[in-house]
């Protein structure tokens, strides 16, 4: 029998400190748009770049509640881990797809960024379903680096909306 390669008391604080700072950016997103609700909901970009982020981050705080379930193998979190990601994956690419179709506020730059980071993420992910330890920590980066990639889309978000309440012409 070989032994797996996956050792979860030496990754639990790891994601229980990810898990924490998502999660708790995902409320402080959640009341920040609230706050602006008709500006966010009436301009495509403001729309978009906030579904983004209240999706990108709570799938983070999933992605660590997940690995943290006991009895898991290192196929199993690599599985999980390479899943979710697509969502996110997914949802982030099409929100920016359709954001830059219908607004101009949005760059390029913006949706390569997150769309490596996702990638990034799903390589080491499925490189760890395959065995190999390397992956776990690929797929680790990736997720803080989405993290704080998150985090400059929030502030972006209430920069744009605070732009858009002071000048009828914002940049974004």
């Amino acid at each position: 029998m070989v032994a797996d390669i996956y050792r979860p008391g030496e990754w639990t604080n790891f994601f229980l400190l990810v898990g924490t700072g998502a999660v708790t950016l995902t409320g402080l997103v959640f009341v920040a748009m609230s706050l602006n609700l008709n500006v966010v909901a009436s301009d495509a970009t403001h729309r978009f770049r906030a579904i983004n982020t209240l999706a990108a981050l709570a799938l983070i705080f999933m992605r660590c509640a997940l690995v943290l379930m006991g009895g898991q193998t290192h196929k199993s979190i690599g599985a999980e881990l390479f899943v979710v990601c697509g969502i996110s994956a997914a949802i982030f690419v099409r929100g920016y797809t359709r954001a830059m179709k219908s607004s101009d506020g949005l760059t390029l730059s913006r949706i390569v960024g997150g769309s490596f980071v996702h990638l990034a993420e799903m390589i080491g992910a499925a490189l760890f379903f395959f065995g190999y330890l390397a992956g776990l920590y690929i797929a680790a980066i990736a997720i803080v680096s989405n993290t704080c990639y998150m985090v400059t889309a929030a502030w972006l978000l209430v920069i744009g909306v605070f732009d858009q309440k002071t000048d009828p012409s914002p940049s974004r």
